[in-house]
C-alpha cells in the first residue's frame, strides 16, 4: 500500500514543569511522526502529560527540548494550519450557535461560502441551530459546535482533547461516527487523546500509551481497522480491547 506524505514529526519532546525549587518532568523522549490523511489515538494514566503534548504541538506551549515539525515548519507558536478542540468546548456563552461557529474563521479572516458553512452543518447535524446560545444545547451538540468551528479552518492537523468525555456512550459513539464521517470526507489527520479504551481503538489508526514512569512512550499498536464503522463488533476489536486494558492496568 503506497505511504501517504508525513504531515508531523515529534522528535524527542520533552517537557519539565519547574516550581521554586523543585521540577517535574511529564514528558521526556517522546517522538512519533503522523502522516498525511491519518489519525493517532493517544491514552495512559492521568498525569502522564497527554494533554500537555498536545498544546506543545499546537505551539501554545514551549517545549524543555525536542522539536515538533508540521510540514517544513518548526512550530514555536500558534500556527493556522492546526486547531484544537478541547474537553470543554471552548464555546462563548453569550455567542449564538452560529456566531460561535464562525469566530475562528474570521478571526483569521478565512473566507466561508454559504456552501461550505452548510455542508460543514450537515456532516455534523447542527443545522437549525444557528439561533441558540451554548447553554440551550446538550453536550454532544455543543462538542459538534466546537468541531465545526475547527473544521471551518481547514486545519490540515486537527487535535481532539477528550472531546467526547462528558457525554453518554451512545451519543459519544455516534459523534465517533461524525468524526469518522467528516475525516473520511476532508482527509486531515486528527489526534485524539482519551482515557476511553473503545474510543482510542475505534479513532486512531495506531494507538500511542504514555507512561507516567518513565515520561515516556510505553507502547504503539498498529490499528489498521480504526474507523471502519464495523469495526466496533469485530473480533480484532475485541482483542485489541483486551490488550490495551492489560498494557494500561499495568500501568496503574
Amino acid at each position: 500500500m503506497e505511504t501517504s506524505p508525513e504531515l508531523l514529526r515529534v522528535t524527542e519532546l520533552k517537557k519539565t514543569f519547574f516550581d521554586a525549587n523543585e521540577s517535574k518532568t511529564v514528558l521526556d523522549g517522546i517522538s512519533f511522526a503522523l502522516s498525511m490523511s491519518d489519525s493517532l489515538a493517544i491514552v495512559g494514566p492521568s498525569g502522564c502529560g497527554k494533554t500537555t503534548l498536545l498544546l506543545m504541538i499546537a505551539g501554545l506551549l514551549p517545549p524543555t527540548g525536542g522539536s515538533v515539525r508540521l510540514g517544513d515548519d518548526i512550530i514555536e507558536s500558534p500556527n493556522r494550519k492546526i486547531a484544537l478542540v478541547l474537553q470543554h468546548y471552548g464555546l462563548f456563552p453569550w455567542k449564538t450557535v452560529a456566531a460561535n461557529i464562525m469566530l475562528g474563521a474570521q478571526l483569521q479572516k478565512i473566507r466561508v461560502s454559504d456552501t461550505e458553512l452548510a455542508d460543514v452543518k450537515r456532516e455534523l447535524s447542527i443545522e437549525g441551530l444557528d439561533h441558540l446560545y451554548p447553554d440551550q444545547l446538550s453536550g454532544g451538540q455543543r462538542q459538534r459546535v466546537a468541531l465545526a468551528r475547527a473544521i471551518l479552518l481547514r486545519p490540515p492537523l486537527l487535535l481532539l482533547d477528550e472531546p467526547f468525555a462528558a457525554i453518554d456512550t451512545i451519543t459519544r459513539e455516534r459523534l465517533q461516527n461524525g468524526l469518522i464521517a467528516v475525516f473520511n470526507e476532508r482527509r486531515f489527520s486528527f489526534i485524539i487523546v482519551t482515557h476511553n479504551i473503545e474510543e482510542a481503538i475505534f479513532l486512531g489508526r495506531r494507538i500511542v500509551v504514555f507512561d507516567n514512569r518513565t515520561a515516556g512512550i510505553n507502547t504503539v499498536l498498529d490499528n489498521p481497522g480504526a474507523g471502519d464503522l464495523g469495526y466496533r463488533n469485530s473480533p480484532q476489536f475485541f482483542r485489541l480491547s483486551l490488550e490495551l486494558r492489560s498494557i494500561l492496568e499495568g500501568l496503574t
